[in-house]
């Protein structure tokens, strides 16, 4: 086994200089690897399975390392590289798939058209908490891998990527309607607003709109309406999981503030444990009132059996 051997360079920091770690450059036999810049000075099949396994959760594994690997006898060496092998088959897949949904973008920028937002909204169906859409224009040369409809998607997931979204987006914004404003013009005319209102909030004026299976109304620029656009468009699907994690949050706040009704675990849709705690305590101000459960449970809870 070789020895490891700190390595640093001289770089300027203000008017001070201070060491500062190289990362990872093959050099003969050994490498040095971004772990504290430590030059590896034994061949890749001498070093210990932790190390490699540094390596590996690093990204610092080359594919002339992973063929070297793949002849080395030790099984927990192997188990590595598969993991490796996989992780990488998976990221070439999510990869393919947003290239796949990218195809009504690409034929925009063939036209010239540059700045694309894809539009989305979530909580059409919830009985509690607003309609919320958003916007998102991404630069023609972006790629987010594992970008896809947000109901496919765990919850960590859309987190995770609605940040990364948020950071790499030329802009984005979000609107939405509230449940008076769904009461008073219907749930499919609330969303459209909502998708207004979030366009409207771009600090960018995008140039033509991909939007998810409706149309947004009182804009000027040119707009696509895509059946089913959160698995089939790019941007529609950074939308989505913008829109979903922007309604989720405010739906935790909702659960703090009106206590007893779950609206942090089901965000307002009609579970069994959320019709039971309308049954059981009338409605919130947050539940749409033109929603039937809703408007029957809030008459049984007045006591007037009123049909409704």
């Amino acid at each position: 086994m070789g020895v490891f051997f700190p390595f640093f360079r001289l770089a300027p920091r203000g008017s001070l200089l201070a060491l500062e770690p190289y990362t990872s450059v093959e050099i003969g036999a050994g490498f040095f690897a971004p772990r504290r810049g430590l030059l590896y000075t034994s061949p890749m099949n001498d070093l210990s399975i932790a190390a490699i396994k540094r390596l590996s959760d690093q990204g610092a594994l080359s594919d002339s390392d992973l063929q070297t690997l793949k002849g080395d006898p030790r099984a927990g060496v192997q188990a590595l590289v598969a993991r490796v092998l996989r992780r990488q088959e998976a990221e070439q897949r999510a990869l393919a798939r947003v290239e796949e949904m990218l195809e009504k973008e690409r034929e925009l920028w063939r036209r010239g058209v540059r700045l694309i937002a894809g539009v989305d909204e979530v909580g059409v169906g919830p009985l509690a908490g607003p309609v919320v859409a958003a916007a998102v224009i991404l630069a023609p040369d972006t790629r987010i891998p594992g970008v896809d409809d947000s109901k496919k998607l765990s919850h960590a997931r859309r987190v995770e990527l609605s940040a990364l979204i948020r950071r790499e987006a030329v802009d984005f914004a979000v609107g939405r309607c509230e449940p008076e404003e769904i009461d008073e013009h219907n749930i499919y005319q609330a969303s459209r607003l909502a998708m207004f209102r979030a366009v409207s909030n771009l600090k960018r004026p995008p140039e033509h709109l991909l939007v998810d299976a409706r149309r947004v109304p009182h804009v000027q620029m040119g707009q696509t309406s895509m059946i089913r656009g959160d698995s089939r468009s790019h941007s529609i699907a950074a939308a989505s999981i913008v829109a979903k994690v922007e309604r989720d949050v405010f739906m935790e706040r909702l659960g703090l503030k009106y206590p007893g009704y779950g609206f942090e675990k089901h965000r307002g849709y009609g579970t069994a444990d959320h019709l039971a705690a309308l049954e059981a305590l009338g409605p919130a101000p947050v539940h749409r009132r033109s929603f039937s459960p809703v408007a029957e449970a809030e008459a049984r809870h007045r006591g007037t059996g009123a049909e409704v």
